[in-house]
């Protein structure tokens, strides 16, 4: 029996919501997947800029990025156009309703991996931590029931290739 990538995406985006509910975690979803709103990203970078030496680097690396990674996500999202599992699958239902209608890549997890990348990059030692947490995030995007785990790698893959892309610009 093969099972093609789509199938495997569902069911595992099954298993995970599954798991999620069996073992009441969808508050602790919904805090997780608020640490990956964007605002805090700036937050801190602005907090790093006047308070640390490495502040500068911290900030620009974490802008540059930024600006390299959201028009590629809208332009993927906006041309993809998946359709979120809370909306696409029948019969299955979420308390959480995303701010749009699109899931392919995750946002949440591009900024997440973005943010962790930078982390990398900048504060080495706290690059374990910070990867950890944006897998976290990820993973709460999929719990709450609006992201498949396809949906996720792809955002993980763009926040870490964004990072990349700006880091052989800036010193």
């Amino acid at each position: 029996m093969k099972i093609s990538i789509s199938q495997l995406d569902k069911y595992c985006f099954y298993w995970i919501v599954q798991f999620s509910r069996d073992n009441g975690l969808n508050v602790a979803a919904k805090r997780v997947s608020a640490t990956g709103d964007g605002h805090y990203y700036a937050y801190l970078s602005v907090a790093l800029l006047f308070l640390h030496p490495n502040g500068q680097h911290f900030f620009n690396l974490a802008l540059g990025s930024f600006v390299v990674e959201f028009p590629l996500y809208l332009l993927l999202k906006n041309t993809i156009r998946r359709h979120r599992p809370c909306h696409a699958l029948a019969g299955f239902t979420s308390s959480y309703e995303p701010s749009d209608k699109f899931s392919l890549p995750s946002g949440h997890t591009a900024g997440a991996f973005l943010f962790a990348s930078v982390i990398n990059v900048v504060f080495p030692a706290l690059a374990p931590v910070a990867f950890a947490w944006a897998c976290f995030v990820g993973i709460s995007r999929i719990s709450l029931g609006v992201h498949y785990p396809m949906d996720i790698i792809a955002g993980a893959g763009l926040g870490i290739a964004s990072v990349l892309f700006v880091e052989q610009f800036i010193l």
